[in-house]
């Protein structure tokens, strides 16, 4: 969203300290590392719940910035920390492999569970000729600094490094204390098998096995106007459009391609107007936000630092307020469960769930 300043400075603040400060070092490399995983059992989840994820088996898992993870079965509450083999206690990114293994993305490295315990994967050496794509990869951000993704293919974790590109060059000399413009945000594979990353300033990449194609539109970057808000959220709609967080969406026009030489990439898209502003007003200012999920009838439901949620089934926008104690919760994460439910996830307030009419704090046990 085109956040009012003082909101805005407050998320950058929260942004930045995380992960503009760790790109000026070199990530540390790690040992291969296996130890069970026992976690203490807990009543209740932490306060800071940022990645919310269903696993194959039905748990639930919750990542938070500050305490670790924690697995809910229904029946118990499992809270795991560094003193069980997770590399920190920071959780960025949760996903799963097709045998039912566990990846947890961490501060400090991403680490495999196998359902007994955590192994901490070991960056490849000499990795960077190891871009490919295929069907079983997965896909990580990086999360200690730099310009990196990386890519497991059940085996190995290559470290890749994005391409250069003038816009990113032409920023790093015009802001040299600035974030990384290539730093990324977050990962998305669309229906075709593309892999795309949102990017701190230029924008959103795809690769698609070959080659890479960037969309790096004014509403997309703020090359011009110092570090930028950042893609941190990707989603392909119901009709094939995408959304990167911003008040357009963009529908991909490959067989009309046209190479722009003098702005260093190709045009393989078209910009459409979409909702724009969520709050309908012709100057509002929720242009931006930070999460979006798809739900089971297609209806793309938007989460907001502090405006709530916002739904939208194609035809109109409806709003939903989230309050714990009178006071509307900064939200950061939504996510669509296996049944449909939609989850949040939030900056001092737990985990949310919708009950069909409003969100509600999620309380394991209640």
């Amino acid at each position: 969203m085109r956040i009012k300043i003082s909101l805005w400075y407050a998320l950058f603040a929260i942004m930045f300290s995380c992960q503009g400060e760790v790109s000026q070092r070199e990530a540390p490399s790690f040992p291969f590392v296996s130890r069970l995983a026992k976690g203490d059992t807990v009543q209740k989840l932490s306060k800071n719940i940022m990645v919310i994820y269903q696993d194959s088996k039905n748990n639930y898992w919750f990542g938070s910035w500050e305490d670790g993870l924690y697995k809910f079965n229904g029946n118990t509450l499992i809270h795991f920390t560094q003193k069980d083999g997770l590399p920190s206690n920071r959780i960025e990114e949760i996903k799963e492999d097709k045998q039912g293994n566990l990846y947890f993305n961490t501060s400090q490295g991403l680490c495999k569970f196998n359902g007994s315990q955590f192994d901490v994967l070991t960056e490849l050496a000499d990795a960077e000729n190891e871009w490919k794509l295929q069907s079983n990869d997965l896909w990580f951000k990086g999360t200690r600094g730099g310009r990196h993704v990386f890519r497991y293919d059940g085996k190995n974790l290559f470290k890749l490094k994005l391409p250069s590109t003038k816009l990113g060059d032409d920023y790093m000399i015009k802001f040299p204390t600035g974030s990384n413009p290539y730093d990324v945000y977050c990962v998305y594979m669309d229906h075709q098998g593309n892999v795309w990353f949102g990017t701190a300033v230029l924008g959103a990449c795809r690769y698609n096995g070959k080659s890479f194609d960037w969309i790096s539109t004014p509403d997309m970057n703020e090359m011009h106007n110092g570090p930028a808000n950042g893609i941190r959220s990707i989603i392909e709609d119901g009709i094939g459009d995408f959304w990167f967080n911003t008040a357009y969406r963009y529908r991909m026009i490959d067989s009309e391609r046209v190479v722009k030489q003098e702005l260093d990439t190709t045009i393989f898209y078209k910009q459409i107007k979409s909702i724009g502003s969520l709050d309908g007003l012709p100057n509002g200012e929720l242009t931006e936000y930070l999460s979006i999920t798809k739900d089971n009838q297609k209806a793309l439901w938007i989460a907001t630092y502090t405006a709530g949620v916002w739904k939208y089934d194609g035809q109109k926008v409806t709003h939903y307020s989230v309050q714990a104690n009178g006071k509307e919760v900064t939200l950061f994460y939504i996510y669509k469960d296996h049944q449909g439910c939609i989850w949040l996830g939030t900056h001092e307030n737990g985990a949310f769930r919708w009950n069909g009419t409003t969100f509600e704090k999620f309380s394991p046990f209640r």
